[in-house]
């Protein structure tokens, strides 16, 4: 069976930018992120329960209220954790059906909170995708979504780097495309040289 690998950073940090390189390097990549989205607009078990939790704004046209869902579990930790125990296990059996599916040495799972969650025992090796605070602000206010003070303080409730790059098995610092594309190769392939030996 692959290998798994998991992918995490802080918000803007450039999780996907990454992953992306990964796959143009024929690596299965996937994203739990998306999955999770995936699921709770197209799972009626996730939906009822969303429902259940939330009420009947939790969906607009049988459309996930993504705005109305963030607004709740902005500042409330209790419910964030309630809807993560609705999606998370469920994302988990989907992961697993796609890893049955392939057949590459390793694949990469992106997990944006893998520290948090103390999900490091599901994983054969992790990489943690840093980058300076100022360009991952910069990231995310080009998208458009969010104030600085919004992203500051996501930015705060997640674990720091300084703890990310201790806990991995390798560190990716994506600040220049050109470097992080290059870094990206030469980490392909000494993990392909480090499974090789096991």
């Amino acid at each position: 069976m692959s290998k798994i690998i998991g992918l995490t950073g802080g918000i803007g940090s450039g999780k996907s930018t990454v992953a992306k390189m990964f796959e143009k390097l024929g690596v299965p990549i996937y994203i739990s992120d998306e999955k999770a989205r995936f699921l709770m607009e197209n799972s009626d078990v996730i939906k009822k329960r969303i429902v259940k939790l939330f009420g009947v704004n939790a969906y607009h046209d049988n459309s996930l209220n993504r705005s109305f869902i963030a607004s709740k579990v902005f500042n409330n930790s209790i419910l964030l954790s309630k809807l993560n125990a609705i999606v998370h296990p469920e994302v988990k059996i989907d992961f697993e059906y796609w890893l049955s599916k392939q057949k590459s040495v390793y694949v990469i799972k992106e997990v944006a909170i893998l520290f948090e969650t103390n999900s490091q025992s599901n994983f054969d090796y992790i990489i943690s995708v840093v980058a300076p605070l100022k360009d991952r602000v910069k990231r995310i206010i080009k998208r458009g979504r969010q104030s600085e003070s919004d992203i500051l303080s996501i930015i705060k409730n997640q674990l720091p780097d300084s703890d990310k790059i201790k806990l991995s098995d390798f560190v990716i610092f994506n600040d220049l495309i050109s470097n992080t594309e290059t870094e990206i190769l030469n980490l392909h392939n000494k993990i392909l040289n480090k499974i090789n030996q096991l």
